[in-house]
């Protein structure tokens, strides 16, 4: 199990531990990720997904799951989520800011 976000993309960075003495050593700093359950209501079914809490933050400020789902970037997404997208696009019926581009 990866630590990436399903979502955005976030992944552990890395960086220094600085010590009072100013000395540095290597460290990781990990996302918060979460185990959520996201409801689709374009596709009637519920999608279990790891997260990142800012990334469940997003979503709710999208509007939900779906509305977040059109606007997210292909290249961030897992490919389980990214095969959930082109479901919803198709059920919704509407392109996707990104498909407009291309």
């Amino acid at each position: 199990m990866s630590w990436r976000c399903d979502l955005t993309g976030k992944k552990p960075l890395s960086g220094h531990k600085v010590s009072h003495s100013n000395i540095k050593s290597k460290r990781r700093f990990l996302p918060n990720l979460q185990t959520v359950t996201l409801i689709s209501e374009a596709l009637g079914r519920s999608v279990r997904a790891r997260i990142s809490t800012n990334a469940l933050r997003t979503v709710d400020h999208r509007g939900g799951f779906d509305a977040f789902m059109l606007k997210a970037k292909d290249a961030d997404l897992a490919p389980k989520m990214l095969e959930l997208k082109r479901q919803i696009v198709k059920k919704i019926g509407k392109t996707a800011p990104e498909a407009k581009a291309s």
